[in-house]
């Protein structure tokens, strides 16, 4: 008896999984049959807020060549400029625009990612569909009072709860501009010329073209890029939304302030890093790597219990009564311009494209010089205090409240000005931190890195405004040069010359230059410091 039973819950259960296969079968060959042409996609149906979307995914090729720039909308044409693709602001245009313009420079760097980028990622975009008759007051589609009779998307659902279903986005019927992902459509614009032509043109901001290329060559050499996996990239998909121009019962004014609407929520949503955490976040560059490393694990930076932080992780800048030492936006520009001068292949060849991660063995063995720079700068006399006191004490100008020391190692612009100095004596000219630190120890217990809005210092007029009272990150280069000077770098009697009239210059305020004791002199009465 129980046999029996068994043998009808196994037949029962077959026939499930027979009729489960044959539903799925009939599922998928009547979505085969909708999908044979480019007239429709399979989406499915949200909405949010009141505005219906239309979610899916194409290729990169269909992104390229069916989406357009915003600028495009008819509505824009007579402030569109061809030229940048953009829309030109005045009195007219300004509540119509719903785009920031569009930055050239960054399709390059975007065609390189997509190109060289293992595991490359564009999030979705979106899009609105648009039709003829929007922009036609006497289509038939408007009512007497000026009302959509119905949406410019179309819709053909599958379920009874309508939540899935195809998409018209014909060719012939529908116009597709990004809301949102213009940047993105550019990146992919640039990918697929690229591939068809060879090379791809760089661009200034404003469109106006450089006399350079990326060439596919060049990412076969540079970067062992596989052909097999360029040819693969057109047919990668990238995540779409899509949404209607005009609703059914809108006017086209209430369509434009809803479309306006959607996109500045999403870019209001959407809160860019701040260089700090993007050096925080960055895993390709090799700088912003060793800096992390460095940042938590260094005596002189890591956290540790019973003190203040020493690092401010997000903001570029030290605040006025902020505790911090550095940031590390800060000690990812020192790690750059300190083992720049050692691992030269670590930043990209071209300016404004995406750098490469180095091998392990690399990014540990520059680990290991930052660690060892950091060492040295701990044994520094101005560090040492840090035993006893805070900051401020240390970084403020002395005519602030309370007083300081206007110390330039506790500025970001002195810490980088010192980082650079160092990587070319140490990397480029063969000194030896040793030797150089020794001096520096010198220097710094003779006050030299200290009081820096006095005109005694080696600092006013260079990493100190004496007009508006304040620190200028102008004089950085300038600075850096001085140390490379006073550190016996400087054997060129035209080079010092040079570095005299730079220091001249600036220490030269309303055509009147300042001297070391206060005084007006000639510029060319003015001299630089002796070497340590």
């Amino acid at each position: 008896m129980a046999t029996t039973q068994d043998n009808r819950n196994t037949e029962i259960a077959s026939q499930y999984e027979a009729q489960k296969d044959e539903h799925q079968n009939l599922l998928a060959s009547m979505l085969d049959k909708y999908q044979e042409g480019t007239d429709q996609i399979l989406v499915q149906k949200t909405e949010m807020g009141g505005t219906q979307a239309y979610v899916s995914s194409v290729t990169l090729k269909w992104f390229a060549s069916r989406v357009n720039f915003a600028s495009y909308l008819p509505l824009f044409q007579k402030k569109y400029n061809p030229q940048t693709d953009n829309v030109e602001i005045d009195a007219e245009s300004i509540d119509e625009v719903q785009q920031r313009p569009l930055d050239w420079s960054r399709q390059a760097p975007l065609v390189q990612y997509l190109a060289t980028r293992k595991h490359h990622k564009f999030p979705p975009v979106l899009v609105v569909i648009s039709k003829s008759w929007v922009d036609n007051p006497e289509a038939p589609e408007w009512d007497s009072e000026g009302r959509a009779i119905k949406p410019t998307t179309d819709f053909t659902p599958f379920d009874r709860d309508g939540k899935f279903g195809l998409l018209n986005i014909s060719e012939k019927d529908v116009t597709i501009y990004a809301l949102d992902g213009q940047h993105r459509l550019m990146g992919v614009q640039g990918l697929i010329d690229l591939l068809k032509t060879g090379k791809l043109r760089r661009y200034r901001k404003d469109k106006t073209p450089f006399d350079t290329f990326i060439t596919v060559n060049d990412l076969l050499e540079q970067y062992q890029v596989s052909p097999d996996d360029l040819k693969k990239l057109p047919q990668e998909e990238i995540g779409i939304e899509f949404i209607c121009a005009i609703a059914a019962g809108e006017t086209r004014e209430e369509a434009r302030l809803r479309v306006r609407s959607v996109f500045v929520h999403v870019n209001l949503m959407a809160v860019p890093l701040s260089k700090g955490q993007l050096a925080q976040l960055n895993e390709d560059d090799g700088f912003s790597i060793v800096a992390r490393k460095i940042a938590v694990t260094h005596p002189l930076l890591e956290q540790c219990e019973g003190r203040n932080p020493r690092v401010n992780w997000n903001s570029a800048t030290v605040a006025t009564k902020s505790t911090v030492l550095t940031t590390l936006q800060a000690l990812k520009e020192m790690s750059e311009r300190y083992l720049g001068q050692k691992f030269l292949h670590w930043k990209p060849l071209d300016k404004g494209l995406i750098p490469m991660r180095p091998e392990n063995e690399e990014l540990e063995e520059g680990i290991k010089d930052f660690q060892t720079l950091f060492d040295y700068l701990a044994s520094l006399p101005s560090y040492n205090i840090l035993k006893y006191e805070e900051t401020p004490a240390l970084r403020h100008f002395s005519f602030e409240k309370n007083g300081g020391e206007g110390n330039i190692l506790f500025r970001p612009v002195g810490q980088v000005a010192l980082a650079q100095a160092l990587g070319i004596l140490i990397f480029k000219m063969g000194f030896s931190l040793e030797d150089v630190f020794k001096k520096l120890r010198k220097f710094d217990r003779e006050g030299g890195f200290s009081g820096m809005e006095h005109p005694k210092s080696l600092w006013y007029g260079v990493l100190y405004d004496p007009n508006k009272k304040r620190v200028q990150v102008a004089g950085r280069d300038l600075a850096a040069r001085l140390l490379i000077y006073i550190l016996g770098g400087v054997e060129d009697s035209v080079e010092r010359a040079e570095l005299r009239r730079d220091l001249a210059k600036a220490r030269t305020v309303e055509d009147k230059t300042i001297g070391f004791d206060g005084k007006f002199v000639e510029p060319k009465q003015l001299g630089i410091p002796n070497i340590i």
